[in-house]
């Protein structure tokens, strides 16, 4: 069993994955020399076939293109890469208020709290850990920002784990649906996102398996108590106050590294949307806001039919309009009160890194645009005749 562990442990594993899939070191398959100048910063821009012979590619980030690899299969490179997107904020910030938007609230109340718990765990748990990322060479690293960070467990892997079975449990019992197929939907959604942080090198076996395996077992957990959470967090007096100071304190009291990596920054991120939104689930309770209901509502179809496809997407697209100024707005107005307050330039990197700067200018943000996505869309949907 030792000997199992120490292999899905290691970066081989990984580097046959990624061969099999098509990915290899630029060394391994082509033989040409970089070009220089202009051709060599297109390619590092990834402009496939125009810098680089055979198909090179060069992985880059803030410092420069660093190293440079071939893509054989172009189908496993963006369906992986199309995969990691779903383990991302772009993913977070578009899927789950649409679910809010146009679903249901208790489905979208139970996704969210269950990925900001779950996410939490995670995030914690790679910085106690401190299990570091597979080598490379062998293995070809398509990411630089998520380098920084330790690599067990794979929170990508327990994001979509935990989103896609609390959302199929969530609603097994209130649409109609063939529930193989729910399962299967949830199955073939974290799996894709699982092979892709083996894909991108971010992760070895034992991570991406570890990561599933926790999610699931919060999951499990979770599940028996979940109607009571629930109404505890719609009726609660303390929950707004909970709600806020808890997840504060959560950040602030954030493993401390020997180095700067953007998991604090991060899981900032996650409980400051989380606890926006659950004082706005909190607040629509106590003075009946607008809701979605689903009782009339059957998935299938009739649902990506006529007018109600129109309706889903003028109440997205109006939605995500607000939270993404919600969020340039907040970003700008909190950095720059706390620039003032510290005497700092809101351009200063070193400075936004710091714990006195990090965590209020993320929570603070992030809460503010769960909470506009909890409240203030709803009414504005109800004042446009979108619901």
């Amino acid at each position: 069993m030792s000997r199992l562990l120490r292999t899905l442990r290691g970066s081989q594993p990984v580097a046959r994955f990624q061969r099999r899939c098509g990915l290899f070191p630029a060394g391994e398959e082509s033989g040409g020399d970089a070009a220089e100048g202009a051709r060599e910063r297109g390619a590092c821009n990834g402009a496939a076939g125009r810098g680089l012979p055979n198909g090179v590619r060069r992985r880059c980030g803030r410092q420069g293109c660093t190293q440079k690899y071939v893509v054989k299969n172009y189908f496993y490179y963006y369906l992986f890469k199309f995969s990691a997107a779903m383990g991302e904020e772009i993913f977070y910030i578009t899927f789950l208020p649409f679910i809010y938007w146009n679903l249901d609230h208790s489905v979208s109340r139970r996704m969210i709290i269950v990925w900001s718990v779950v996410m939490y765990i995670g995030q914690v748990s790679k910085d106690i850990l401190k299990w570091p990322r597979p080598l490379s060479p062998p293995v070809v690293k398509l990411e630089l920002r998520a380098d920084a960070e330790y690599g067990m467990p794979s929170t990508h892997a327990m994001a979509a784990t935990a989103i896609s079975f609390s959302f199929l449990s969530a609603t097994a019992n209130q649409y109609q649906y063939p529930f193989k197929l729910g399962l299967a939907a949830a199955f073939v959604f974290s799996t894709l996102v699982c092979l892709s942080r083996l894909y991108t090198g971010m992760h070895t076996v034992l991570d991406v398996i570890g990561g599933a395996l926790i999610s699931a077992a919060l999951l499990v957990l979770l599940y028996p108590a979940w109607d009571a959470i629930d109404h505890l967090l719609l009726t609660s007096p303390f929950c707004p106050l909970l709600s806020i100071v808890v997840p504060l304190l959560l950040c602030y009291n954030y493993p401390k590294l020997d180095y700067y990596s953007p998991t604090r920054g991060d899981t900032t991120t996650i409980l400051g949307a989380g606890a926006g939104a659950t004082v706005g689930f909190w607040l629509n309770n106590q003075y009946a806001a607008p809701a979605y209901t689903g009782d009339s509502f059957q998935l299938g179809l009739p649902l990506v039919a006529g007018k109600t496809l129109v309706v889903m997407l003028a109440r997205f697209f109006v939605g995500i309009l607000v939270v993404l100024l919600t969020r340039r707005i907040m970003k700008s107005a909190v950095l720059g009160a706390l620039g003032y307050r510290y005497k700092f330039p809101v351009g200063d990197l070193e400075a936004r890194r710091r714990l006195e700067v990090e965590v209020p200018y993320k929570f603070v943000t992030y809460s503010s645009v769960g909470f506009i996505a909890t409240v203030v869309v709803p009414l504005l949907h109800r004042l446009l005749g979108l619901l």
